[in-house]
This record gives C-alpha cells, structure tokens and sequence, in this order.
C-alpha cells in the first residue's frame, strides 16, 4: 500500500517519497539570477528529507517576473546560477524540480513588506500583460492585452525557458497555471473577456494552457515528468470552477501532462475562501479519481498522519508541505518519526539521528 514514505515513479524519475516542497517565491534574486539564499534555502529542504524540491516560480520573461526580485530563466547567466543548486539538491537524494511562470497582469509588483500593488516604471516596474485590459484589483496597473503575436511570444518563453531548465539538470518541470497569473488570467472569465479563439467558451479560454503544455512537452525529455498547477477554483460566480479544472486536467493528461498540482484561488482579491487543513485536498481528489492522472494536494497539510492519509487514501499522489517546512526544514525526519517508519538522514548529522535512522543515498 502506498503511503508517505513509499516512492513514487513517473515516467523515468523515482521520487524517494511523496513530500514535496512546493513553490514559494523568497524574493531574493537579482536580475533573476539565484544567489547563495537559494541554495541554503532550498539544500536545507532537501537535506531534511523532502523527496522533491520545487524551486519558487521562475518567470519564463522579464515581464512575467511578480517582482524585480523573482528568479528567472530567460538567459544563460540564470542557468549557471540555479545549476549550483539543482545539483546540491540532487546530492541529497531528493529530485529538483522548477515552476515556470508568467504573472501576467500580478507581474510588477512591491515585495511584501516594501508596499502593495503595482510598481510604477519610477520605481522600477514594467508594463504589465494580460488576456484582457482589467487591473486585478484597486492598486493595480492596467494590463495591455497582448495581441496574437505576444501570445505566440508567451509559448516560445515557456518552450525557451523549459530548454534552460534541462540545461541546469532539472528533472521535473511544472506550468504555472493558477494564482490569477497569466494562464489563470486567461482560463478565467474573471479576467479573460476576450472574443477571439482565445476566450470565450471552454475550449478557448483554455487553448493557450493547452499549447504551453505541448511546446514545453516538445522540448522536454521524453523520461522526465511534466506537471501543471491549476486553481481548481476561483471560489467566485461565474469563475473558473471544478468541473472545468478536472475536464482541462483530461485534456493536459493527453498532451503528456503527468501530473496535476491542485491548488485554488488568486483570481481576485475579494474571493471567500474556506480556508482550514486540507481544504483544497478534495479537488486533488476528483481531479484524480475523474481524470485517472496523479495529483498533488497542497494547503494547510500540516500533520505527519494527515499527510499520510491523503497518500493512503489514494487522494493524491504527492503532498506539497509549504509552511511548516518553512518552520522545520526537517519536517520529513520528524514526519518519519512519528508515523513509524525508518528515517533517512544526511550522512553528516547522522549521529544525532534517533536509532532506526539511515544514511541518505544520492539520486
């Protein structure tokens, strides 16, 4: 039976268990470029045991960075810079894994604590893109809606930027489609309220997720997984709903999809959320048991036992523990610990491993 501890393979990657860190931006990059912040940041999520790491958001073009101080990979030199810490990552036995981004009309933002809403180009923002010109909110700029020619530019960055994270020895990739960035914007009827073939109905509204999964899927290796993440809802009237999350899912499944990563939300700033443990666990679930594809569930897991019953349940496939890895880089370890089963430890704090313990093996 499968449950917290066991591997999971999909196409020719093993991850040593089913903890994953999800993305979560540190705004710490400059120029896009990873610094020693994200090596310590994320080797120590690995030395504690996580199976896989996905680094932050990594915007695909300049213009889809949140912030001036988001990681990028659209050139070389941000290549080299994460290589450093994707192969630190992998010398701990966990898989690296990266989330590439757009942020479309949430693009040009402060970074928290700095203010709130949009830059202005005097203080160092950009113009920012969207499906359609409506601001996301009061404080935010108005986005130019991109014409065909920056949609078909959207693609290729994605395409372009999936390249570089071959280069820098990634071994899974996941699309950005939720949060209210800019493959959201567009599966949103919120924020789409375009008329051509990229709005509109279902099939519209979702063409550009569509043709992002094939031209990352074209360029990335046949034996190395793709997933998307999705907002399984906008929790508004008239959003992107449930029903529509699991029929894109079939459909991403068919592009060489391999796994949906199922979060909610971002759309707008005055959406209801239900929030409370596991609350976005039961769309992993149908996405799952509908679709036939695997799935991540993330948000507000924080239990060693409840990570393990959403595995043991067959809810989902992966758990994305975001917060208390902040809190405890060796939540795993402990997690381990607490639910009875041998723990693997860096070779280098072995000795202060409980008994039961055992050295971590490379990937």
């Amino acid at each position: 039976m499968s449950h917290l501890f066991s591997p999971l393979t999909l196409r020719g990657v093993t991850i040593p268990n089913r903890i994953a860190i999800p993305p979560m931006c540190t705004y710490s990059a400059i120029d896009g470029v990873a610094d020693d912040w994200h090596l310590v940041h994320l080797g120590s999520r690995a030395s504690g045991g996580a199976g896989l790491i996905i680094t932050e958001a990594t915007a695909v073009a300049p213009a889809g960075r949140i912030s001036p101080a988001d990681l990028g990979l659209w050139n070389d030199a941000q290549v080299d810079a994460v290589a450093r810490v994707v192969r630190f990552v992998h010398s701990q036995g966990a898989v690296a894994g990266v989330q590439l981004a757009h942020a479309g009309r949430k693009a040009s933002t402060w970074i928290p604590g700095a203010g709130s809403g949009s830059l202005s180009v005097a203080q160092g923002g950009w113009q920012t893109v969207a499906p359609s010109a409506v601001a996301f909110g009061e404080g935010f700029a108005e986005p130019q809606a991109l014409d065909q020619a920056g949609i078909r530019q959207v693609v290729t960055d994605f395409a372009s930027a999936a390249k570089r994270a071959l280069t820098a020895g990634y071994k899974v990739v996941e699309i950005h489609a939720a949060h209210g960035y800019l493959l959201h914007q567009f599966l949103s009827p919120l924020a789409n309220r375009r008329s051509d073939e990229y709005g509109g109905s279902f099939e519209n509204r979702a063409r550009l997720t569509r043709e992002v999964a094939a031209a990352v899927r074209a360029v990335w290796p046949e034996n190395l997984p793709l997933f998307v993440r999705l907002s399984a809802t906008d929790w508004v009237d008239g959003g992107w709903n449930v029903e529509e999350t699991v029929e894109l899912s079939r459909l991403l499944r068919d592009e060489g999809v391999d796994l949906i990563d199922t979060s909610s939300g971002g759309m707008v700033p005055a959406a209801s959320i239900p929030i409370g443990p596991g609350y976005q666990t039961e769309f992993a679930e149908r996405v799952r048991r509908e679709t036939g594809i695997a799935t991540a569930a993330v948000g507000l897991i924080t239990a060693p036992a409840q990570a393990d019953h959403i595995i043991r349940t067959k809810q989902a496939d992966l758990v994305l523990v975001g917060r208390d890895e902040l809190r405890d880089p060796y939540w795993p370890v402990h997690a381990a610990q607490a639910l009875g089963h041998t723990a693997s430890w860096p070779l280098q704090y072995l000795r202060a491993a409980p008994g039961g313990s055992t050295p971590r093996t490379k990937v």
